[in-house]
């Protein structure tokens, strides 16, 4: 009973969170984890820990940006715009453009 209890109390204190919070959460319990069964240790639990939830920040930061994409320019340089809308650009082929 006790362990539902818990169970029930992290899934709903993760469910309250933005994206980005709910991706580092999942990310560290996983990373843990994984970290603890793989090295069977509890430094390597912390090191998944922590790889996880940057992680999943980093997923659930994206997550958080609908109809955002990530281009990149002549240098190499990476900038978010809107998505396209329809095919090939905006208005394009699928979008009624042609």
């Amino acid at each position: 009973m006790k362990k539902a209890l818990m169970l029930a109390l992290v899934g709903l204190s993760i469910a309250s969170c933005t994206p980005t919070e709910q991706g580092a959460g999942i990310g560290a319990a996983s990373g843990a984890i994984i970290g603890g069964a793989v090295t069977g240790n509890v430094r390597g639990a912390a090191v998944g820990a922590a790889i996880g939830g940057v992680s999943g920040a980093v997923i659930g930061s994206v997550a958080e940006q609908p109809g955002q994409c990530y281009y990149r320019d002549r240098y190499g340089r990476r900038y978010i715009d809107d998505c396209p809308r329809g095919g090939y650009r905006r208005g394009g082929y699928y979008g009624g453009g042609y």
